[in-house]
Protein backbone atom coordinates (compact mmCIF):
# COMPACT_ATOMS: atom_id res chain seq x y z
CA UNK A 1 0.00 0.00 0.00
CA UNK A 2 1.09 3.50 -0.87
CA UNK A 3 0.76 6.14 2.03
CA UNK A 4 1.19 10.04 1.71
CA UNK A 5 1.80 12.07 4.52
CA UNK A 6 1.54 15.50 3.46
CA UNK A 7 2.48 18.61 5.01
CA UNK A 8 2.25 22.22 3.59
CA UNK A 9 4.68 24.48 5.67
CA UNK A 10 4.77 27.89 5.75
CA UNK A 11 8.50 27.86 5.35
CA UNK A 12 11.29 26.18 3.71
CA UNK A 13 12.99 26.14 7.25
CA UNK A 14 10.02 24.89 9.48
CA UNK A 15 10.09 20.94 9.24
CA UNK A 16 6.33 19.31 10.20
CA UNK A 17 6.32 17.50 13.71
CA UNK A 18 3.19 16.03 13.40
CA UNK A 19 4.04 14.15 10.06
CA UNK A 20 7.23 12.49 11.32
CA UNK A 21 5.33 11.37 14.73
CA UNK A 22 2.46 9.61 12.47
CA UNK A 23 5.24 7.97 10.89
CA UNK A 24 7.20 7.07 13.28
CA UNK A 25 4.23 5.54 15.39
CA UNK A 26 2.73 3.15 12.40
CA UNK A 27 6.71 2.14 12.57
CA UNK A 28 5.10 -1.52 11.13
CA UNK A 29 4.39 0.49 8.09
CA UNK A 30 7.10 2.67 7.66
CA UNK A 31 8.38 0.85 4.03
CA UNK A 32 5.00 1.84 2.87
CA UNK A 33 5.06 5.69 4.16
CA UNK A 34 6.21 8.47 2.49
CA UNK A 35 6.42 11.96 3.91
CA UNK A 36 6.16 14.95 1.58
CA UNK A 37 6.67 18.59 2.77
CA UNK A 38 5.61 21.86 0.33
CA UNK A 39 5.47 25.55 1.63
CA UNK A 40 2.73 27.81 0.95
CA UNK A 41 5.03 29.56 -1.31
CA UNK A 42 4.87 26.99 -3.84
CA UNK A 43 1.80 27.12 -6.44
CA UNK A 44 -0.72 24.94 -5.74
CA UNK A 45 -0.94 23.64 -9.37
CA UNK A 46 2.65 22.38 -8.57
CA UNK A 47 1.76 20.54 -5.10
CA UNK A 48 -1.22 19.09 -7.30
CA UNK A 49 1.36 17.60 -9.68
CA UNK A 50 4.02 16.05 -7.19
CA UNK A 51 0.90 14.69 -5.21
CA UNK A 52 -0.50 12.81 -8.54
CA UNK A 53 3.55 11.40 -9.18
CA UNK A 54 2.83 9.56 -5.72
CA UNK A 55 -0.55 8.14 -6.92
CA UNK A 56 -0.85 7.02 -3.27
CA UNK A 57 -3.61 4.89 -2.13
CA UNK A 58 -4.56 6.50 1.38
CA UNK A 59 -3.15 10.72 1.08
CA UNK A 60 -3.19 12.48 4.42
CA UNK A 61 -2.88 16.05 5.39
CA UNK A 62 -2.15 18.09 8.28
CA UNK A 63 -3.81 21.09 8.23
CA UNK A 64 -3.00 24.37 10.19
CA UNK A 65 -4.08 28.24 9.92
CA UNK A 66 -1.32 28.83 7.61
CA UNK A 67 -1.98 25.97 5.28
CA UNK A 68 -5.97 25.32 5.63
CA UNK A 69 -6.90 27.40 2.10
CA UNK A 70 -4.10 25.43 -0.11
CA UNK A 71 -5.52 21.78 1.31
CA UNK A 72 -8.62 22.91 0.80
CA UNK A 73 -8.08 24.18 -2.75
CA UNK A 74 -5.90 20.85 -3.09
CA UNK A 75 -8.71 18.34 -1.91
CA UNK A 76 -11.29 20.06 -4.17
CA UNK A 77 -9.04 18.67 -7.69
CA UNK A 78 -7.19 15.31 -6.16
CA UNK A 79 -10.50 13.42 -6.05
CA UNK A 80 -10.80 14.23 -10.23
CA UNK A 81 -7.21 12.55 -10.99
CA UNK A 82 -7.16 10.62 -8.15
CA UNK A 83 -10.36 9.07 -7.82
CA UNK A 84 -9.48 5.95 -5.70
CA UNK A 85 -7.43 7.99 -3.57
CA UNK A 86 -8.51 7.75 0.16
CA UNK A 87 -7.87 11.55 1.50
CA UNK A 88 -7.65 12.14 5.40
CA UNK A 89 -7.36 15.20 7.21
CA UNK A 90 -5.54 15.89 10.74
CA UNK A 91 -4.61 18.76 12.96
CA UNK A 92 -6.50 21.88 15.08
CA UNK A 93 -7.83 23.47 12.06
CA UNK A 94 -10.17 20.62 11.29
CA UNK A 95 -10.43 19.22 14.49
CA UNK A 96 -13.58 20.87 15.20
CA UNK A 97 -15.34 21.54 12.57
CA UNK A 98 -14.83 18.12 11.61
CA UNK A 99 -18.81 17.37 9.95
CA UNK A 100 -18.82 20.97 8.08
CA UNK A 101 -15.54 19.44 6.35
CA UNK A 102 -17.08 16.26 5.54
CA UNK A 103 -20.35 17.71 4.10
CA UNK A 104 -18.39 20.65 2.53
CA UNK A 105 -15.79 18.16 0.63
CA UNK A 106 -17.42 15.26 -0.50
CA UNK A 107 -13.93 13.69 -1.88
CA UNK A 108 -13.10 13.45 2.05
CA UNK A 109 -12.44 9.80 3.42
CA UNK A 110 -12.54 11.11 7.06
CA UNK A 111 -10.73 13.69 9.46
CA UNK A 112 -8.80 12.48 12.54
CA UNK A 113 -9.40 14.53 15.27
CA UNK A 114 -7.31 15.57 17.96
CA UNK A 115 -3.85 13.69 18.63
CA UNK A 116 -3.07 11.25 15.68
CA UNK A 117 -0.71 8.79 16.50
CA UNK A 118 -2.94 6.03 17.75
CA UNK A 119 -5.47 7.02 14.91
CA UNK A 120 -3.18 7.01 12.30
CA UNK A 121 -1.84 3.77 13.32
CA UNK A 122 -5.48 2.10 13.45
CA UNK A 123 -6.33 3.50 10.44
CA UNK A 124 -3.47 1.70 9.02
CA UNK A 125 -4.53 -1.68 10.36
CA UNK A 126 -7.56 -1.17 8.72
CA UNK A 127 -7.19 -0.24 5.45
CA UNK A 128 -3.73 -2.37 5.16
CA UNK A 129 -4.54 -5.60 2.89
CA UNK A 130 -2.24 -8.06 4.86
CA UNK A 131 -3.01 -10.21 8.01
CA UNK A 132 -3.00 -7.48 10.33
CA UNK A 133 -7.09 -6.14 9.99
CA UNK A 134 -8.97 -8.20 12.41
CA UNK A 135 -11.96 -9.95 10.31
CA UNK A 136 -14.65 -7.55 10.89
CA UNK A 137 -13.00 -4.68 11.55
CA UNK A 138 -14.69 -1.23 10.93
CA UNK A 139 -13.98 2.67 11.37
CA UNK A 140 -16.66 2.63 13.87
CA UNK A 141 -14.03 1.00 16.11
CA UNK A 142 -11.41 3.53 15.92
CA UNK A 143 -11.94 6.24 18.48
CA UNK A 144 -11.12 9.60 17.48
CA UNK A 145 -12.21 9.92 13.87
CA UNK A 146 -15.66 11.52 11.78
CA UNK A 147 -15.50 9.60 8.30
CA UNK A 148 -17.86 8.77 5.70
CA UNK A 149 -19.67 5.81 5.50
CA UNK A 150 -20.06 3.54 2.43
CA UNK A 151 -23.89 5.17 2.07
CA UNK A 152 -22.43 8.35 2.29
CA UNK A 153 -23.52 9.28 5.82
CA UNK A 154 -21.45 11.18 8.05
CA UNK A 155 -20.61 9.34 11.23
CA UNK A 156 -18.00 10.28 14.42
CA UNK A 157 -16.52 7.83 17.26
CA UNK A 158 -15.32 8.96 20.38
CA UNK A 159 -12.55 10.97 21.59
CA UNK A 160 -9.23 8.89 21.66
CA UNK A 161 -7.74 8.12 25.28
CA UNK A 162 -5.06 10.46 25.38
CA UNK A 163 -1.14 9.09 24.83
CA UNK A 164 1.76 8.07 26.25
CA UNK A 165 3.71 10.52 24.91
CA UNK A 166 7.19 8.41 26.06
CA UNK A 167 5.39 5.86 23.27
CA UNK A 168 6.02 7.93 20.65
CA UNK A 169 9.49 7.17 18.75
CA UNK A 170 12.15 9.85 18.23
CA UNK A 171 11.87 11.43 15.02
CA UNK A 172 15.03 12.65 13.80
CA UNK A 173 17.60 9.69 13.72
CA UNK A 174 18.49 10.81 10.23
CA UNK A 175 19.15 14.44 11.52
CA UNK A 176 20.42 14.80 7.43
CA UNK A 177 16.92 15.02 6.21
CA UNK A 178 16.69 18.30 8.26
CA UNK A 179 19.71 20.07 7.15
CA UNK A 180 19.13 23.80 7.21
CA UNK A 181 15.96 23.30 9.35
CA UNK A 182 14.25 24.33 12.56
CA UNK A 183 13.82 21.40 14.92
CA UNK A 184 10.85 21.38 16.70
CA UNK A 185 10.84 19.05 19.73
CA UNK A 186 8.09 17.91 22.10
CA UNK A 187 8.91 16.79 25.65
CA UNK A 188 5.33 18.20 27.43
CA UNK A 189 1.91 17.76 26.01
CA UNK A 190 -1.50 19.71 27.13
CA UNK A 191 -1.66 23.41 28.92
CA UNK A 192 -2.71 24.03 32.59
CA UNK A 193 -4.43 27.32 32.05
CA UNK A 194 -7.60 27.76 29.79
CA UNK A 195 -6.94 31.32 27.56
CA UNK A 196 -10.01 31.68 26.05
CA UNK A 197 -8.14 32.67 22.95
CA UNK A 198 -6.32 29.33 22.69
CA UNK A 199 -6.79 26.31 21.40
CA UNK A 200 -3.99 24.05 23.92
CA UNK A 201 -5.92 24.85 26.84
CA UNK A 202 -8.70 22.72 25.41
CA UNK A 203 -6.11 19.42 25.90
CA UNK A 204 -6.33 19.59 30.09
CA UNK A 205 -4.53 16.31 30.16
CA UNK A 206 -1.14 17.81 31.09
CA UNK A 207 1.34 15.23 29.70
CA UNK A 208 5.18 14.76 30.07
CA UNK A 209 7.71 12.92 27.94
CA UNK A 210 10.00 10.76 30.02
CA UNK A 211 12.94 12.83 31.50
CA UNK A 212 15.77 9.99 30.38
CA UNK A 213 14.58 9.83 26.71
CA UNK A 214 14.20 13.62 26.71
CA UNK A 215 18.12 13.83 27.69
CA UNK A 216 19.30 10.97 25.35
CA UNK A 217 17.70 13.05 22.83
CA UNK A 218 18.62 16.80 23.83
CA UNK A 219 22.16 14.63 23.55
CA UNK A 220 21.34 13.59 20.15
CA UNK A 221 20.69 17.60 18.63
CA UNK A 222 23.51 19.02 20.78
CA UNK A 223 26.38 15.98 19.60
CA UNK A 224 24.90 16.62 15.86
CA UNK A 225 25.26 20.11 16.21
CA UNK A 226 22.04 21.48 15.46
CA UNK A 227 22.00 25.02 15.28
CA UNK A 228 18.37 25.80 16.87
CA UNK A 229 16.00 23.11 18.52
CA UNK A 230 12.39 24.48 19.04
CA UNK A 231 10.64 22.81 22.26
CA UNK A 232 6.97 23.37 21.13
CA UNK A 233 5.49 22.80 25.55
CA UNK A 234 2.83 25.03 25.53
CA UNK A 235 4.08 26.34 28.80
CA UNK A 236 7.46 24.55 29.25
CA UNK A 237 8.21 25.29 33.17
CA UNK A 238 4.93 24.59 34.85
CA UNK A 239 6.36 21.74 36.26
CA UNK A 240 9.83 23.05 38.21
CA UNK A 241 11.70 19.74 38.53
CA UNK A 242 10.98 19.20 34.52
CA UNK A 243 11.88 22.28 33.71
CA UNK A 244 15.40 22.37 35.98
CA UNK A 245 16.06 19.02 34.65
CA UNK A 246 16.34 19.74 30.96
CA UNK A 247 17.89 23.54 32.03
CA UNK A 248 20.54 21.96 33.88
CA UNK A 249 21.48 19.41 31.33
CA UNK A 250 21.60 21.65 28.26
CA UNK A 251 23.95 23.31 30.42
CA UNK A 252 26.07 20.77 31.53
CA UNK A 253 26.73 19.75 28.20
CA UNK A 254 26.43 22.66 25.94
CA UNK A 255 29.04 22.40 22.95
CA UNK A 256 28.77 26.23 22.15
CA UNK A 257 26.70 25.82 19.31
CA UNK A 258 22.92 24.32 19.82
CA UNK A 259 20.45 27.11 20.86
CA UNK A 260 17.09 26.18 22.35
CA UNK A 261 13.73 27.78 22.41
CA UNK A 262 11.29 27.71 25.22
CA UNK A 263 7.90 29.51 25.68
CA UNK A 264 7.20 29.60 28.77
CA UNK A 265 5.31 31.76 31.97
CA UNK A 266 7.37 33.90 33.47
CA UNK A 267 5.66 34.57 36.56
CA UNK A 268 6.09 31.04 37.12
CA UNK A 269 9.77 30.97 37.06
CA UNK A 270 11.22 30.70 40.93
CA UNK A 271 14.87 32.05 41.98
CA UNK A 272 16.13 28.40 41.47
CA UNK A 273 15.45 28.68 37.61
CA UNK A 274 16.56 32.56 37.53
CA UNK A 275 19.65 31.28 38.77
CA UNK A 276 20.12 28.43 36.62
CA UNK A 277 19.44 30.64 33.42
CA UNK A 278 21.62 33.85 34.27
CA UNK A 279 24.56 31.24 34.83
CA UNK A 280 23.94 29.93 30.56
CA UNK A 281 26.38 30.80 28.50
CA UNK A 282 25.27 33.66 26.14
CA UNK A 283 22.81 32.36 23.51
CA UNK A 284 22.38 29.21 24.78
CA UNK A 285 18.45 29.77 25.37
CA UNK A 286 15.86 32.01 24.27
CA UNK A 287 12.48 32.65 26.00
CA UNK A 288 8.96 33.72 24.61
CA UNK A 289 6.84 34.76 27.07
CA UNK A 290 3.25 35.71 26.34
CA UNK A 291 2.08 38.75 28.04
CA UNK A 292 -1.01 39.73 25.67
CA UNK A 293 -2.18 42.65 27.59
CA UNK A 294 -1.72 44.75 30.78
CA UNK A 295 -5.38 45.52 31.03
CA UNK A 296 -6.09 43.51 34.88
CA UNK A 297 -9.96 43.46 33.13
CA UNK A 298 -8.74 42.15 30.08
CA UNK A 299 -6.35 39.03 31.69
CA UNK A 300 -9.40 37.88 33.73
CA UNK A 301 -12.03 38.05 31.23
CA UNK A 302 -9.88 35.78 28.97
CA UNK A 303 -9.11 33.65 31.77
CA UNK A 304 -5.70 33.97 31.91
CA UNK A 305 -3.44 33.32 35.50
CA UNK A 306 -0.63 36.21 35.48
CA UNK A 307 1.09 38.33 37.73
CA UNK A 308 2.51 41.05 35.73
CA UNK A 309 4.27 42.60 38.19
CA UNK A 310 6.46 39.59 38.99
CA UNK A 311 6.53 38.78 34.95
CA UNK A 312 8.35 42.27 34.83
CA UNK A 313 10.43 41.66 37.77
CA UNK A 314 11.73 38.42 36.19
CA UNK A 315 12.61 39.51 32.81
CA UNK A 316 14.48 42.23 34.36
CA UNK A 317 15.62 39.50 36.06
CA UNK A 318 17.05 37.42 33.58
CA UNK A 319 17.88 40.96 31.19
CA UNK A 320 20.01 41.85 33.30
CA UNK A 321 22.64 39.22 32.74
CA UNK A 322 22.31 39.74 28.78
CA UNK A 323 22.75 36.18 28.43
CA UNK A 324 19.30 35.00 27.12
CA UNK A 325 17.03 36.66 24.23
CA UNK A 326 13.70 37.56 25.61
CA UNK A 327 10.38 37.58 22.79
CA UNK A 328 7.53 39.47 24.59
CA UNK A 329 3.98 39.14 23.23
CA UNK A 330 0.89 41.25 23.07
CA UNK A 331 -2.34 40.65 21.27
CA UNK A 332 -4.50 43.42 19.83
CA UNK A 333 -8.47 43.00 19.83
CA UNK A 334 -8.76 40.88 23.39
CA UNK A 335 -12.27 41.94 24.62
CA UNK A 336 -11.92 44.89 27.07
CA UNK A 337 -8.92 46.37 25.71
CA UNK A 338 -9.55 49.84 23.40
CA UNK A 339 -6.98 51.71 21.55
CA UNK A 340 -5.88 53.65 24.79
CA UNK A 341 -5.90 50.28 26.86
CA UNK A 342 -3.64 48.98 24.19
CA UNK A 343 -0.78 51.70 24.02
CA UNK A 344 -1.07 51.54 28.15
CA UNK A 345 -0.64 47.64 27.80
CA UNK A 346 2.47 48.29 24.77
CA UNK A 347 4.55 50.69 26.24
CA UNK A 348 4.11 49.03 29.57
CA UNK A 349 5.51 45.86 28.07
CA UNK A 350 8.33 47.74 25.88
CA UNK A 351 9.69 49.31 28.99
CA UNK A 352 10.50 45.67 29.74
CA UNK A 353 12.81 45.80 26.87
CA UNK A 354 12.24 42.85 25.44
CA UNK A 355 14.57 41.68 22.66
CA UNK A 356 11.84 41.09 20.58
CA UNK A 357 7.94 42.65 21.17
CA UNK A 358 5.74 40.72 18.66
CA UNK A 359 2.17 42.72 18.33
CA UNK A 360 0.17 40.24 17.31
CA UNK A 361 -3.43 40.66 16.37
CA UNK A 362 -5.94 38.12 18.07
CA UNK A 363 -7.51 34.91 15.52
CA UNK A 364 -10.66 33.75 16.32
CA UNK A 365 -10.00 30.11 16.27
CA UNK A 366 -12.74 27.38 15.85
CA UNK A 367 -13.36 25.31 18.76
CA UNK A 368 -11.39 28.11 21.29
CA UNK A 369 -13.98 29.68 24.32
CA UNK A 370 -13.18 33.07 22.20
CA UNK A 371 -14.97 31.82 19.23
CA UNK A 372 -17.88 30.74 21.48
CA UNK A 373 -18.29 34.53 22.32
CA UNK A 374 -18.19 36.34 19.45
CA UNK A 375 -21.40 37.56 19.37
CA UNK A 376 -21.07 39.01 23.11
CA UNK A 377 -17.96 40.61 22.27
CA UNK A 378 -18.96 41.91 18.88
CA UNK A 379 -15.84 40.19 17.41
CA UNK A 380 -15.92 40.79 13.94
CA UNK A 381 -13.50 38.58 11.94
CA UNK A 382 -11.77 37.39 8.75
CA UNK A 383 -13.65 34.30 7.14
CA UNK A 384 -10.34 33.31 5.74
CA UNK A 385 -7.67 31.90 7.84
CA UNK A 386 -6.11 32.85 9.89
CA UNK A 387 -9.47 34.52 10.82
CA UNK A 388 -7.91 37.69 12.64
CA UNK A 389 -10.05 40.16 14.57
CA UNK A 390 -11.57 43.27 12.39
CA UNK A 391 -13.55 44.72 15.12
CA UNK A 392 -14.83 44.45 18.82
CA UNK A 393 -16.98 46.23 21.13
CA UNK A 394 -14.27 48.22 21.85
CA UNK A 395 -11.76 48.64 18.91
CA UNK A 396 -12.85 49.73 15.55
CA UNK A 397 -11.54 48.73 12.22
CA UNK A 398 -9.95 51.95 12.02
CA UNK A 399 -7.98 51.37 14.61
CA UNK A 400 -6.94 47.97 13.45
CA UNK A 401 -4.98 49.39 10.99
CA UNK A 402 -3.45 52.07 13.27
CA UNK A 403 -2.36 49.44 15.10
CA UNK A 404 -1.19 47.11 11.56
CA UNK A 405 1.07 50.29 10.75
CA UNK A 406 2.74 50.52 13.45
CA UNK A 407 3.03 46.83 14.07
CA UNK A 408 5.08 47.31 10.98
CA UNK A 409 7.26 49.94 12.36
CA UNK A 410 8.06 48.14 15.51
CA UNK A 411 8.97 45.06 13.38
CA UNK A 412 11.57 47.43 11.13
CA UNK A 413 12.90 49.75 13.43
CA UNK A 414 13.17 47.92 16.98
CA UNK A 415 12.49 44.26 16.19
CA UNK A 416 15.28 43.98 13.46
CA UNK A 417 17.58 45.26 15.82
CA UNK A 418 19.23 47.17 13.29
CA UNK A 419 18.19 51.08 15.08
CA UNK A 420 18.92 50.18 18.73
CA UNK A 421 21.03 53.34 19.34
CA UNK A 422 18.61 55.90 17.39
CA UNK A 423 15.25 54.70 18.72
CA UNK A 424 16.94 54.88 22.37
CA UNK A 425 17.48 58.00 22.08
CA UNK A 426 14.57 59.00 19.92
CA UNK A 427 12.17 57.56 23.00
CA UNK A 428 13.30 60.87 24.77
CA UNK A 429 11.55 62.81 22.04
CA UNK A 430 8.58 61.58 22.72
CA UNK A 431 5.80 60.86 25.62
CA UNK A 432 5.93 57.17 25.11
CA UNK A 433 7.10 54.06 23.02
CA UNK A 434 3.67 53.76 21.14
CA UNK A 435 3.58 57.25 20.36
CA UNK A 436 6.75 57.39 18.39
CA UNK A 437 6.18 54.60 16.65
CA UNK A 438 2.76 55.72 16.40
CA UNK A 439 4.43 58.96 14.63
CA UNK A 440 6.50 57.27 12.76
CA UNK A 441 3.74 55.14 11.02
CA UNK A 442 1.66 58.66 10.38
CA UNK A 443 5.02 60.03 8.64
CA UNK A 444 5.52 56.55 6.97
CA UNK A 445 1.54 57.08 5.64
CA UNK A 446 2.15 60.84 4.90
CA UNK A 447 4.72 59.74 2.20
CA UNK A 448 3.66 57.26 0.63
CA UNK A 449 6.13 55.15 2.33
CA UNK A 450 4.02 51.64 3.12
CA UNK A 451 3.76 48.90 0.95
CA UNK A 452 7.24 49.58 -0.78
CA UNK A 453 10.07 46.97 -0.75
CA UNK A 454 12.80 48.98 0.99
CA UNK A 455 16.54 48.46 1.53
CA UNK A 456 18.22 48.62 4.65
CA UNK A 457 19.76 52.09 3.56
CA UNK A 458 16.97 53.69 2.31
CA UNK A 459 15.21 52.92 5.81
CA UNK A 460 17.93 54.56 7.43
CA UNK A 461 17.27 57.73 5.02
CA UNK A 462 13.59 57.99 5.92
CA UNK A 463 14.34 58.00 9.71
CA UNK A 464 16.65 60.50 9.23
CA UNK A 465 14.34 62.58 6.97
CA UNK A 466 11.55 61.95 9.74
CA UNK A 467 13.79 63.19 12.91
CA UNK A 468 14.55 65.99 10.68
CA UNK A 469 10.61 67.00 10.59
CA UNK A 470 9.88 65.91 13.71
CA UNK A 471 12.95 67.16 15.70
CA UNK A 472 14.70 70.04 13.36
CA UNK A 473 17.70 68.71 14.86
CA UNK A 474 18.51 65.49 12.73
CA UNK A 475 22.68 66.52 12.80
CA UNK A 476 22.34 65.45 16.82
CA UNK A 477 21.65 61.81 15.58
CA UNK A 478 24.13 61.61 12.54
CA UNK A 479 26.25 59.19 15.50
CA UNK A 480 23.80 57.47 16.65
CA UNK A 481 23.09 56.26 12.95
CA UNK A 482 26.62 55.85 12.14
CA UNK A 483 27.04 53.69 15.20
CA UNK A 484 23.39 51.19 14.20
CA UNK A 485 24.69 50.91 10.49
CA UNK A 486 28.34 49.77 10.87
CA UNK A 487 27.22 47.60 14.16
CA UNK A 488 25.85 45.20 12.12
CA UNK A 489 27.53 45.20 8.57
CA UNK A 490 30.34 46.89 6.79
CA UNK A 491 28.37 48.94 4.35
CA UNK A 492 29.88 50.00 0.96
CA UNK A 493 27.43 52.30 0.20
CA UNK A 494 26.70 55.31 2.92
CA UNK A 495 23.18 57.02 3.16
CA UNK A 496 23.18 59.93 1.65
CA UNK A 497 23.01 62.11 4.85
CA UNK A 498 26.33 60.86 6.32
CA UNK A 499 29.35 62.56 5.59
CA UNK A 500 32.35 60.75 4.38
CA UNK A 501 34.41 58.61 6.89
CA UNK A 502 36.51 61.20 8.88
CA UNK A 503 39.42 58.47 9.17
CA UNK A 504 41.92 59.20 6.38
CA UNK A 505 43.34 56.32 4.51
CA UNK A 506 47.02 56.78 6.38
CA UNK A 507 45.05 56.63 9.83
CA UNK A 508 43.89 53.34 8.67
CA UNK A 509 46.71 52.18 7.40
CA UNK A 510 48.88 52.73 10.16
CA UNK A 511 46.07 51.37 12.71
CA UNK A 512 46.15 48.20 10.85
CA UNK A 513 49.99 47.89 10.54
CA UNK A 514 50.36 48.31 14.37
CA UNK A 515 47.39 45.65 15.11
CA UNK A 516 49.49 43.48 12.45
CA UNK A 517 52.22 44.24 14.62
CA UNK A 518 50.94 44.62 18.75
CA UNK A 519 47.26 42.66 18.60
CA UNK A 520 45.85 44.83 21.08
CA UNK A 521 42.54 44.47 19.94
CA UNK A 522 41.90 42.44 17.37
CA UNK A 523 43.40 39.23 19.12
CA UNK A 524 41.35 36.57 17.02
CA UNK A 525 43.13 37.58 13.82
CA UNK A 526 45.97 35.25 13.97
CA UNK A 527 47.26 34.35 10.89
CA UNK A 528 45.73 37.53 9.40
CA UNK A 529 47.47 39.91 7.36
CA UNK A 530 46.44 43.76 7.86
CA UNK A 531 44.87 43.93 4.56
CA UNK A 532 43.17 41.08 5.30
CA UNK A 533 41.96 42.50 9.13
CA UNK A 534 41.00 45.90 6.92
CA UNK A 535 38.68 44.63 4.83
CA UNK A 536 37.19 42.15 7.78
CA UNK A 537 36.48 45.24 10.32
CA UNK A 538 35.77 49.03 10.25
CA UNK A 539 37.13 52.17 11.73
CA UNK A 540 34.93 55.49 11.75
CA UNK A 541 35.44 58.21 13.80
CA UNK A 542 32.33 59.26 15.64
CA UNK A 543 31.86 62.21 18.28
CA UNK A 544 36.06 62.52 17.71
CA UNK A 545 36.44 59.30 19.05
CA UNK A 546 38.05 56.64 16.97
CA UNK A 547 35.37 53.33 16.92
CA UNK A 548 36.63 50.25 15.75
CA UNK A 549 33.69 47.65 14.80
CA UNK A 550 35.02 43.28 14.63
CA UNK A 551 32.49 42.18 12.41
CA UNK A 552 33.99 38.38 13.79
CA UNK A 553 33.60 38.77 17.22
CA UNK A 554 29.43 39.18 17.30
CA UNK A 555 27.50 39.60 20.52
CA UNK A 556 25.83 36.46 20.32
CA UNK A 557 22.24 37.75 21.20
CA UNK A 558 22.04 40.47 18.80
CA UNK A 559 24.24 40.04 16.46
CA UNK A 560 26.27 43.51 16.61
CA UNK A 561 29.64 43.55 15.59
CA UNK A 562 32.24 43.96 18.82
CA UNK A 563 32.61 47.27 19.45
CA UNK A 564 35.97 49.33 20.80
CA UNK A 565 37.00 53.04 21.38
CA UNK A 566 40.49 52.69 20.13
CA UNK A 567 42.28 55.42 23.37
CA UNK A 568 44.98 55.09 25.13
CA UNK A 569 43.60 52.10 27.20
CA UNK A 570 41.23 49.74 25.12
CA UNK A 571 37.49 49.49 26.81
CA UNK A 572 34.86 47.34 25.19
CA UNK A 573 31.62 49.44 24.47
CA UNK A 574 27.91 48.30 25.81
CA UNK A 575 25.77 48.24 22.30
CA UNK A 576 22.61 48.12 24.35
CA UNK A 577 20.95 51.68 25.18
CA UNK A 578 19.67 52.55 28.47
Amino acid sequence: MNILLAAINAKYIHANLAVYSLRAYACKYIEEIEIAEYTINQPVDDILMDIYTHRPDILCFSCYLWNISYVEQLIREIPKILPDTKIWLGGPEVSYNAKDMLRDYPGLAGIMCGEGEGTFLELMEYYHTGTDVPEGATLSQIPGIVYRESEGNIQDTPPRPVLDLSTVPFVYEHIEDFRNRIIYYESSRGCPFSCSYCLSSIDKCLRFRDLELVKSELQFFIDHEVPQVKFVDRTFNCRHDHAMAVWRYIKEHDRGITNFHFEIAADLLNEEEISLIRSMRPGLIQLEIGIQSANEETIREIRRKMDLDKVEHIVAEVRENRNVHQHLDLIAGLPYENYDSFTKSFDRVYSMRPDQLQLGFLKVLKGSLMHEKTREYGLVYQNRPPYEVLSTNWLSYADIVRLKKVEEMVEVYYNSGQFRNTVGHMEKEFTGAFAMYSTLADYYDRNGLFRVSHSRISRYEILFRFLEEHTGRPDEYVQWLTLDLYLRDNVRNRPQFLPENKVSSDEAAAFYKSEEEERRYLKSYTGYDRRQMRKMTHLERLSGSLFLFDYRERDPLSGDAKLYIIEDQERKIDNEFS
